[in-house]
């Protein structure tokens, strides 16, 4: 190759990272605007519950999304298998913005009743469905077009894209949140967010349609090699299965759990636990993310020379230990005043344990009227740890001890909505007036927090996730063969951070209720993180440096 067309080439595969990596900073920044406004989205579109349902259910609506991402998986890379890389990429960026925008241009709980709940979980269904088909394509498209010694590199942009989305996200919001008052922003402010993607996407579709299709792909194409039937193959070759399920146990599902366990429960642990400013709390990820960013490229390089399984390994090792420590130094740091007290005056809740449900409800359908199930929403919802004391002999009500103070809570059972919801409120009102006469402060005292400390903290969760998804990409594409590398790929990868990721900011919100402990939720990530580091050491084989032309 001469220098000129080395150089060519260079400048060519710089412009399909940057259109790949634009394309995707794009869809992140839709999908994770609405994680970030969780709390305005339930005000909106959940009006009708208590403040803890409403959460919960935005935050069920918020994985709802995630949901849908494998149904995409196998409908785009079906599509990309048979059709091209570059077409079903720009279809996956079109579908994606078109939903974002129209969630900006919903009408409210207040405006149009349930309706309006029922169209956002529709619309959020459709931006999982196309975030499904996106990433599969994205990274296939840079590294079939990537020298085999420097796929790792190229191909971390892609998963950079993700801190960039993020930050992206995160800006756009701040400064909405700056150029007018609290109220105007939680009424319709709150839209802005969603509507300034329809710049975004006009840029990310230009830039893309001006790219040209993989080389490998026209290459399968020209020799008349194409799947007649993806689907048929990765599910009935038993190659392609296994390697679909390791790659799936074996880091797939710990890069979901770890991933939204650092950038997303950590928000709502710090503004609904820790109980901080959600500005410091924007600035606080916002920070995280900007470290993030290169770190992706710099693990990804290693794993190119020293191979990807030892690398990502140490990221979920990482995760696993420095979840459960770093979740209560955040505590300690970020309100030594509420520590204090939750220590000195630890709240009882006094209950029939089999009265007690475990709260979990995706799709918020469940009605939890018991005694025991109303008060544990109510203290859980304040964001404060409890102590479970069973009493078998409690039958008609539950009671909620604070220090001196004793609140009863009745059962909901017979009353409709409205009532509980006002069974709750006068409850919630009545602990939140405990609480402070035990000297729980109602919010952190910015003065007491270690700021600095906090952040560290989260540095060290953000190289545990750059470690784990910076090498990733490569690594799924080099496990599979080109006529079916799309959708064997996307499925593993859409099921793992849609499924397991999705779920968990959800899920360990519910484990938190049912337990007390504000830090259970964490046993999730951990627990998942050590059943892919076994499958790693067992089964997963090092790919790094593999011609793909070559894979059987």
């Amino acid at each position: 190759m001469s220098d000129q067309t080395a150089k060519t080439a260079t400048r060519d595969l710089r412009t399909i990272v940057i259109a790949s990596a634009a394309g995707t900073t794009f869809e992140w920044y839709d999908f994770f605007i609405f994680g970030t406004l969780t709390a305005t989205i339930a005000h909106n579109f959940y009006a009708g519950l208590s403040d803890t349902l409403a959460t919960m259910a935005a935050l069920a609506t918020f994985a709802v999304g995630f949901i849908a991402r494998p149904v995409g998986a196998l409908v785009f890379g079906h599509i990309g298998d048979k059709k091209g890389r570059k077409g079903t990429f720009l279809y996956t960026i079109l579908v994606m913005g078109l939903a974002t925008i129209a969630i900006g241009l919903l009408p409210t709980f207040k405006q149009i009743g349930i309706v309006a709940p029922i169209l956002l979980v529709a619309l959020r269904i459709v931006q999982g469905f196309a975030l499904g088909g996106e990433y599969g394509g994205a990274a296939i498209y840079v590294a079939e077009h990537a020298p085999s010694n420097k796929r790792g590199a190229f191909t971390s942009w892609i998963q950079s894209s993700a801190a960039f989305g993020l930050i992206a996200a995160l800006l756009v919001i701040l400064a909405t949140r700056t150029m007018m008052s609290k109220a105007a922003f939680e009424d319709w402010g709150w839209r802005i967010p969603f509507i300034v993607s329809a710049g975004l996407l006009v840029v990310s579709v230009y830039i893309r349609a001006k790219t040209a299709e993989s080389p490998a792909f026209k290459a399968l194409h020209e020799q008349g090699q194409l799947a007649k039937s993806p689907l048929s193959e990765i599910f009935t070759r038993w190659k392609n299965l296994k390697g679909m399920l390791i790659a799936l146990f074996g880091f797939m599902t710990a890069q979901g759990v770890v991933w939204y366990t650092t950038f997303f429960y950590t928000q709502v642990f710090l503004t609904s636990m820790v109980k901080i400013d959600p500005a410091d709390m924007n600035t606080l990820v916002m920070g995280m993310t900007l470290v993030s960013a290169p770190l992706y490229v710099v693990f990804a390089t290693v794993s190119d020379k020293i191979g990807r399984k030892p690398v990502m390994i140490f990221g979920i090792l990482l995760a696993v230990l420095s979840f459960f420590p770093g979740y209560q130094g955040l505590m300690k740091f970020g309100n030594p005043d509420l520590e204090a007290a939750q220590s000195t005056n630890p709240v009882y809740i006094v209950a029939n344990p089999a009265q007690c449900s475990f709260q979990f409800d995706l799709f918020n359908t469940a009605q939890f009227t018991t005694p025991c199930d109303l008060a544990k929403s109510v203290v859980t919802g304040i964001g404060t740890p409890y102590v479970n004391r069973p009493d078998a002999a409690a039958k008609d009500t539950a009671s909620i001890r604070i220090g001196t103070q004793v609140i009863a809570m009745p059962s909901g059972a017979g009353l409709d909505k409205a009532a509980i919801k006002a069974l709750k409120a006068r409850a919630t009102g009545e602990v939140k007036a405990a609480l402070k006469a035990a000297g729980y402060p109602e919010k952190a005292d910015r003065a007491k927090s270690n700021m600095w400390a906090m952040f560290g903290i989260m540095c060290v969760f953000a190289v545990a996730c750059t470690a784990l998804y910076g090498p990733m990409a490569s690594l799924l594409v080099e496990m599979f063969p080109t006529r079916v590398r799309y959708t064997a790929m996307s499925l593993p990868y859409n099921i793992g951070t849609g499924w397991f990721g999705g779920l968990q900011p959800v899920l360990s919100f519910a484990m938190v209720a049912a337990s007390g402990n504000i830090y259970f939720g964490l046993w999730y990530p951990v627990a998942t993180g050590l059943l892919a580091v076994l499958v790693s050491l067992l089964f997963l084989k090092e790919t790094h440096g593999r011609d793909l032309g070559s894979i059987d």
